[in-house]
């Protein structure tokens, strides 16, 4: 279960300013979801497995092409900096050096969920498309399968998918990307 860890609200200026004054600290695992200091779930050993074969099979498309982000903070609104699990962003020379991501700069977020599919669908992915996202894709370790969310409105995204082993995704942005489900669930 997912704790609030800090009264708030917070904006995300002030959230980070409390890493910066070391009351959270680089290892400590939260996030801010409406204005709120939240506690992550602890990463198990699929959940692991599952990200590292994402960053390979996202690999080729390092350099030029796109940013690789794993478990890094994206800045959603003023209230909003949640970590997904894996983000392809917009490729930047300075790798975002100068300021984190923001919406415009995803091409695709994943989240991966083993116990936290309930706070990954009806939390994190309805702030994915209240910030117009274009596509973001829920990797459910438990059901072996992957939601593939598309077209966001307001709180949701209109077009929602379940593929399951034997299918091939292509990323709406990365028309050149096909990744075997089975690929992506091992």
């Amino acid at each position: 279960m997912v704790l609030p860890v800090l009264k708030g609200p917070f904006t995300v200026e002030s959230f980070q300013r409390l890493g910066e004054l070391g009351i959270l600290g680089e290892d400590d695992r939260v996030e801010l979801i409406d204005g709120q200091v939240v506690e992550m779930t602890p990463i198990g050993a699929a959940h692991v497995s599952c990200v590292n074969r994402l960053n390979a099979l996202f690999a080729p498309l390092a350099g030029r092409e796109a940013t690789l982000s794993v478990q890094n903070p994206l800045v959603l609104s003023e209230h909003q900096e949640p970590q997904p699990d894996f983000t392809v962003l917009r490729h930047r020379p300075d790798g975002y050096r100068a300021r984190l991501p923001g919406p415009t700069d995803v091409l695709l977020v994943i989240e991966v969920a083993d116990t936290s599919l309930a706070y990954d669908r009806d939390v994190k992915i309805p702030r994915y498309a209240r910030a117009s996202i274009p596509e973001a894709w829920l990797v459910d370790l438990t059901g072996d399968r992957i939601g593939v969310y598309r077209e966001p409105r307001a709180d949701a995204y209109s077009l929602v998918h379940w593929a399951a082993r034997g299918e091939i995704l292509t990323p709406l942005l990365l028309p050149q990307v096909a990744l075997a489900v089975t690929e992506i669930l091992g």
